[in-house]
């Protein structure tokens, strides 16, 4: 698995921090010397990652907030600049998943998948753009293996990662002539608070969901945190515009 670079005296932003993926490519980081700041909507969750990295060492600037409000992205990035007067890399992790019957689900529920998955990243983007540029910086969106096929129940989170896959394309031929770097990681499943949604799934038909069961069991988080941290370093500078499937295999065929 590839290692970060020294991030010493760098600043990286993540989101999804409290747990799961986030918290470990937040701890990563840290290792790695960079402070952070880490957004999630679970303040208590938040404030012991926060916690662990800073007995590495580095400065963590904690945000517990609602990324489907767009002026709280804008925001986030801004107490970020305030406070480390720099921003080297935006790790957008935070998602929602709420698998449902598509013909039952809500109109909240679809807007609410749609504002936390794709919207928010967008928008975080948008503000760190010109810290990011100034930095030589890098984004890295966490997508899915869902991104590549279509898995049931799950129609929302499917759009949301596919479209968050192409965004992170479209931003790296954007800016394909500017010192910042834009890719993506899709990780299959993961034992995650997240993953545990699609089990709670009432008269979901069990031979479709075993069609998503990978047979080389499922994704380490620590392993896709690495290569999460990689890409955020000056490490991965040759990576633009890439997205690193992690997932055990389960969309080669």
């Amino acid at each position: 698995m590839p290692t970060p670079s020294n991030m010493t005296g760098k600043t990286a932003l993540v989101t999804g921090a409290a747990a799961g993926l986030g918290r470990a490519t937040a701890l990563r980081l840290a290792q790695a010397g960079a402070d952070l700041c880490l957004i999630d909507i679970d303040s208590e969750a938040l404030e012991t990652t926060a916690a662990e990295a800073r007995s590495t060492g580095v400065r963590v600037l904690t945000q517990a907030v609602d990324l489907a409000v767009a002026e709280n992205c804008h925001n986030a990035v801004t107490a970020a600049v305030e406070m480390f007067h720099r921003l080297d890399a935006v790790c957008n992790i935070a998602a929602v998943f709420i698998p449902c019957h598509a013909a039952k689900m809500s109109t909240a529920d679809w807007d609410k998948t749609l504002a936390v998955n794709l919207s928010a990243p967008f928008h975080l983007i948008q503000a760190a753009i010109p810290h990011l540029l100034e930095a030589h910086g890098a984004v890295v969106n966490v997508t899915s293996c869902a991104a590549h096929q279509g898995q049931a129940y799950t129609a929302a989170y499917c759009a949301t990662k596919a479209g968050l896959t192409h965004m992170t394309k479209s931003l790296a031929m954007e800016y394909m002539h500017q010192p910042i770097r834009f890719n993506a990681v899709a990780p299959g499943g993961m034992m995650t608070m997240l993953a545990a949604g699609i089990r709670t799934l009432q008269d979901a038909d069990e031979t479709l969901l075993k069609r998503y069961s990978p047979l080389r069991g499922v994704v380490e988080i620590e392993d896709v945190a690495e290569m999460v941290a990689f890409l955020a370093t000056d490490a991965a500078r040759a990576y633009h515009g890439a997205c690193i499937n992690i997932d055990n295999g389960i969309t080669a065929g």
